[in-house]
């Protein structure tokens, strides 16, 4: 849940400013629309982040602990079971200290006459943004059951998901660091043995062999200034990534990466896909939605195409051709988004286009 300071004119023309929290900076427009005001200047504020040494050592919660919860929560809705009985409930039941702090806190604002998604906005380390819109959605259609158990299916493919990002990654990553070892333990061990027997031959060693030579005698003379080098390059890219531009950059190359990025990004296209049909299917209104799966795909680069594509629809333009302009997906898929356009069943096509990514990562 960000800040945002607007500015804007009222019903009567009257300037207005100030603040409100929301989820992103179109929920924020809607929220002003929605109390009609025109908003002439959004502007997200920075909040001071406090150094909290609990919070660093608390345990987040986990994917599979949050999808067990909306299937209990869906269980409970359906059989009629008072929200507030619900919550209160689970807080005692769940294993996980953070989620039955959480639970607890909603189970107090619950009682004191708050709404159920307002409730979990306030802890965005467990309930992110699109869980609360789509809370927020059933809470305003009746169909809150509804939404638990989309929410369900969603959070156990995204498990699905982040399995066969980690699965495609550990075979290449176990191959470098065998190679790395294998490296340091030729130039510690070896090759100076037979550096020493070159040595009494007094002879003309060729390019290649004074080389190793000359690297097996830097990492043996040099290993603690060579280990100082490499935490010094560690600790260098672990600053760069945090900037923004690192992260866009890095979240860039790592979908050329050889062999693994085109499984990386065929993964994240499905997450993308499967997100924006749960959304539209659940009513959110398309902008809307693209804003919180922007932020759902977990992807810097990608979640700047999809703004992209988010303002192209507000200047009006078609999902279809916003999606062409994006380069982000298909020809097979721009078909689909092409037919759910024309017969008004674009989630459909969209879950049918995560079918087929899902299956190119399996392929």
């Amino acid at each position: 849940m960000a800040l945002y300071e607007y500015r804007g004119r009222d019903g009567k023309g009257l300037a207005v400013s100030g603040t409100l929290e929301a989820t992103s900076e179109s929920a924020a427009a809607d929220q002003l629309l929605a109390r009609a005001v025109i908003p002439l200047q959004l502007r997200a504020i920075k909040q001071r982040q406090q150094l909290d040494l609990s919070s660093l050592l608390r345990r987040k919660v986990r994917l599979d602990e949050l999808q067990i919860f909306t299937r209990q929560m869906y269980s409970l809705t359906r059989s009629g079971i008072p929200i507030l009985r619900a919550i209160a409930g689970l807080s005692e039941t769940t294993h996980s200290q953070r989620m039955k702090e959480a639970l607890q806190d909603v189970s107090e604002q619950l009682t004191a006459g708050h709404t159920l998604s307002s409730a979990m906005n306030h802890h965005p380390d467990v309930f992110d943004a699109l869980f609360v819109s789509m809370v927020h959605v059933g809470e305003n259609t009746g169909k809150l059951e509804d939404a638990f158990i989309q929410l369900s299916v969603y959070l156990e493919r995204e498990q699905e998901t982040r399995r066969r990002i980690k699965s495609a990654m550990r075979y290449p990553t176990f191959v470098l660091i065998a190679v790395a070892l294998a490296l340091v333990i030729l130039n510690i061990m070896v090759i100076p043995k037979f550096a020493d027997m070159f040595a009494r031959f007094h002879a003309e060693l060729p390019l290649p062999t004074r080389i190793l030579i000359g690297t097996s005698n830097l990492f043996v003379h040099y290993w603690p200034l060579m280990l100082f080098a490499l935490l010094l390059t560690v600790v260098g890219i672990r600053y760069w990534h945090r900037t923004e531009k690192g992260e866009k950059q890095w979240d860039q190359w790592k979908l050329h990466i050889p062999a693994v990025g085109s499984i990386i990004e065929r993964s994240t296209l499905a997450r993308y896909c499967r997100s924006f049909a749960m959304m539209l299917s659940a009513g959110v209104p398309m902008t809307q939605a693209l804003s919180l799966v922007a932020d759902a795909v977990d992807n810097s680069y990608m979640h700047d195409k999809i703004v992209d594509m988010r303002r192209g629809i507000e200047a009006g333009e078609s999902m279809l051709r916003v999606s062409n302009a994006s380069h982000l997906f298909t020809p097979l898929v721009l078909q689909m988004v092409a037919v759910g356009e024309e017969t008004g069943q674009i989630d459909q096509l969209l879950n049918d286009a995560a079918d087929f990514y899902e299956g190119e990562v399996d392929f």
